[in-house]
């Protein structure tokens, strides 16, 4: 998976296209993102001890990956990923727009 967490996306597709937003935890088995603030879902919970109060809780639900793309933060366009290797053999990802770095 070429997004990582902490790292800036725009959503492509769905009920939340065009909006921005920091990566907050990577599935990789499922092949999806939780996003901070997007994909927001209301889910019923019951009360747990002195823990939380019940009622309707409003979450971020996991994103697919591929209904997101990167924005690279040199150039601050959403963009494919490409992977590079360094002169010292270390890979590192590259905005495929502008060639730069992102890591």
């Amino acid at each position: 998976m070429k997004i990582r967490k902490d790292d800036s996306v725009i959503i492509i597709a769905g009920k939340d296209s065009g909006k921005k937003g920091k990566v907050r935890r990577v599935l990789p088995r499922e092949d999806r993102l939780i996003v901070e603030g997007l994909n927001m879902v209301k889910r019923h919970s019951r009360a747990r001890r002195a823990v939380r109060q019940a009622g309707i809780v409003e979450m971020e639900a996991p994103v697919h990956v591929s209904n997101v793309m990167l924005v690279c933060g040199k150039c601050g366009r959403p963009t494919r990923v490409g992977a590079r290797f360094l002169t010292d053999g270390k890979r590192v990802r590259v905005c495929s727009s502008c060639r730069e770095v992102i890591d």
